[in-house]
């Protein structure tokens, strides 16, 4: 094996094979089981939902953000795979300290293809690494250059102001640093928040005056409800409001393979929804 820069600029050794992989995130998790690993991970979160066989036999070792320390101690690893953003710095300062940790830093979708090579390299899985990354690729210039229902909303309703919730009391959003603002852009949306950073807290009374026009409730972090889109449509009935699933805009591992098929269905949601308010 050798020396392996992350995508913080880290060089972490590996010196064989890894057979004892511990997962902290649940996106990278299912990457994991779509390279064929089922063997070698031995770790999971408790926000690891896919596989669900993973997800009801494997050792849960906490939450992304509270990671039970001494049982991944107790694992021994071989290596680690973190990330910047879902993982706390101290926790995963302290397991490298012991263990071989490799942090991704995902913002787009180039950064997540390169995750997901950079994975497959490591774990000896690099062709089938490659074969998720280009369907990846493939399926994402499609939802870009096909006739489909984004032309048609785009002709009719260009870019449509949006806003993406992601949290509730206080109410949260998405800035344009995010990977979830880049999913947004390829959905042909504008994040009328892309000024801001992070996950900045909004007063939900400003939306109307922001020409907010389409209002996506995430069903993640915040699960989101059809109760919940009731409630902020009669305080913005002009508003297009619709529940989102928060897995194809936010987790940047193998299920970005369903993510375009996806948008293309939510791109004629919205437009279904214009056209019946009277948006020309």
């Amino acid at each position: 094996m050798g020396i392996f820069k992350d995508q913080m600029g880290r060089e972490i050794e590996i010196n064989s094979t890894p057979q004892r992989i511990i997962s902290l995130v649940p996106s990278q998790t299912e990457l994991l089981c779509d390279l064929g690993l089922t063997d070698e991970v031995i770790g999971i979160t408790k926000f690891c939902v896919h596989p669900d066989e993973w997800f009801q036999t494997k050792t849960r070792i906490g939450g992304t953000k509270q990671l039970n320390i001494e049982l991944i101690k107790s694992l021994k690893p071989d290596l680690i795979i973190a990330n910047k953003e879902e993982n706390l710095k101290e926790q995963v300062e302290e397991l490298a300290k012991y263990f071989p940790v490799w942090i991704s830093d995902i913002n787009d979708l180039d950064d997540a293809l390169k995750m997901i090579r950079s994975i497959g390299e490591i774990t000896n899985k690099k062709s089938k690494a490659e074969e998720i990354s280009n369907k990846i690729q493939t399926h994402f210039n499609e939802l870009k250059n096909a006739p489909s229902a984004k032309a048609l909303l785009q002709e009719k309703y260009p870019h449509p102001p949006v806003c993406y919730l992601i949290w509730r009391e206080p109410y949260m959003t998405v800035g344009g640093d995010t990977f979830i603002n880049d999913m947004l852009e390829r959905c042909g949306f504008e994040n009328i928040f892309k000024d801001k950073q992070r996950y900045p807290e909004i007063a939900i009374e400003d939306l109307p005056k922001m020409n907010c026009q389409l209002l996506l409730l995430s069903s993640e972090p915040f699960p989101f409800k059809q109760e919940h889109v009731h409630e902020l449509q009669e305080l913005f009935p002009e508003t297009m409001i619709l529940l989102a699933d928060g897995q194809m805009f936010s987790w940047y591992g193998s299920r970005l393979i369903k993510a375009p098929a996806y948008f293309e269905q939510l791109q004629i949601q919205v437009l279904s929804l214009a056209h019946a308010a009277g948006h020309r």
